[in-house]
């Protein structure tokens, strides 16, 4: 009698929870359950992110008939309005519970990406392009508490997590938005825009199957606003905002000084990127083990700050270099520069969770926001000036006020721990 030599279904379901256990096991995949899913959602959304932004500019010029100047200008007028939002729609997910909250955001941001198909003045694009930042903003709020949540004991290590994931996810998108951008056609940068409104709905569809998180309790006769009140928090905001300047150094400082100030090569911006993409997508998650206390965030700061000088100070030494020379120095500058960002995200990360009481994270996570809104709306500024019209010595300014910046930090977390009210111990969320 012939034996089936076809493997039977539960063989097969067999092997495939072998193969998840061990991912799961190594770290490259969440556990089963709301984690799952909601990395799931981050990596569907980043695609879609990684996809426009890459052909954004672009678009707006070649297709809708902008000049540069309309768009960067509108651009910045939308990341100032997108600074509106945090605290208050943060404030509401805390209330009025996280998940309905942030599905409302990105339904709205999938709305907003396809009305831009429809922009052909100014103006209009103005409108549009606030609404998709105040939205943006907004489910950024509304994600927090999510992530608090659902994460377990260490927030900071899935946060982390979905860090690198959004890296490589960013990174698969500006593949795909590369042939859009070659083929140079309205109908491809139609595709871009579209292709993005489509990963919100994909996202709102994820974000669907995770269960409802009860709103926590607020004390009695706490104020409404009290993440704006908290003077220490927000100082720590400011100063992780000036921090988070350093995450423009190598996407908009960094490919000026190659190509205008540099002997290196100018295929050197793209090895760039690389380099600092598969450091995060690899190391993130380790580099936050052990940050998993105010203290220990703290000593992450102080690390981060002297990464930022040395990879800095390298990149500052190559205008009078010869090209192969200044182009392995760049590259070894932004691998050290990547190291400090790597425990500047987690140490980031930590502080936004460590210092927020759980029934306001939404709000606390929206604060959070308006630091790294600020840095994105004053980098180009900022670091125009430092890195670029005053050159070698300006890089090294820019460095200086990152050290001092982990040098201060330490105290200002320790003020904001003595003025924390006491909190009961919290409860994870099963998975």
């Amino acid at each position: 009698m012939e034996k089936n030599s076809e493997p039977s279904d539960d063989t097969s379901a067999e092997g495939s929870s072998r193969v998840g256990s061990r991912l799961v096991a190594r770290g490259l995949i969440p556990e089963r359950g709301p984690k799952r899913t909601l990395a799931l959602a981050t990596f569907v959304n980043e695609i879609g992110n990684g996809l426009f932004m890459i052909g954004a500019a672009l678009y707006f010029t070649r297709s809708v008939g902008l000049s540069v100047t309309q768009v960067g200008l509108g651009m910045g007028i939308a990341a100032l309005a997108g600074l509106l939002s945090g605290v208050p729609v943060g404030h509401l997910a805390d209330r009025r519970g996280p998940r309905e909250t942030y599905l409302i955001t990105i339904c709205v941001e999938a709305v907003a990406m396809a009305a831009l198909v429809f922009v052909h003045t100014f103006w209009l694009f103005v409108i549009v392009v606030c609404v998709i930042q105040l939205a943006s903003s907004a489910s950024q709020a509304a994600r927090g508490p999510l992530v608090r949540g659902f994460a377990g004991p260490n927030p900071t290590k899935f946060r982390s997590y979905m860090r690198a994931l959004s890296n490589l996810a960013g990174a698969s998108g500006g593949v795909a938005a590369g042939i859009a951008v070659q083929l140079d056609t309205r109908a491809a940068y139609l595709a871009l825009v579209l292709g993005n409104a489509l990963t919100f709905v994909a996202c709102a569809a994820v974000i669907s199957r995770l269960p409802s998180l009860p709103p926590v309790k607020a004390p009695e006769r706490q104020g409404r606003w009290i993440a704006l009140r908290d003077t220490p928090f927000v100082t720590v905001t400011a100063l992780d905002g000036i921090l988070s300047l350093q995450g423009y150094v190598l996407v908009f400082a960094l490919p000026l000084w190659i190509v205008e100030e540099s002997s290196a090569p100018r295929w050197l911006v793209s090895v760039c990127v690389l380099v600092n993409t598969m450091l995060v997508v690899c190391f993130q998650v380790r580099a936050s083990r052990g940050i998993d206390t105010n203290t220990a965030a703290t000593r992450a700061v102080r690390r981060a700050s002297l990464a930022f000088l040395l990879g800095m100070a390298l990149i500052a030494t190559t205008g009078e270099m010869s090209g192969k020379l200044a182009a392995v120095v760049i590259v070894t500058g932004v691998a050290v520069h990547t190291v400090g960002e790597l425990w500047h995200a987690a140490a980031s990360f930590e502080l936004s969770f460590g210092l927020a009481p759980r029934h306001a994270q939404g709000q606390y996570s929206g604060l959070s926001g308006l630091g790294h809104g600020f840095a994105s709306a004053a980098a180009p500024s900022v670091l125009g000036l430092l890195c670029i019209t005053w050159g070698a010595p300006g890089w090294l300014v820019m460095g200086a006020v990152f050290v001092v910046v982990g040098l201060i930090m330490p105290y200002v977390v320790r003020w904001a721990e003595r003025t924390r009210e006491p909190a009961p111990a919290e409860q994870t969320t099963a998975a």
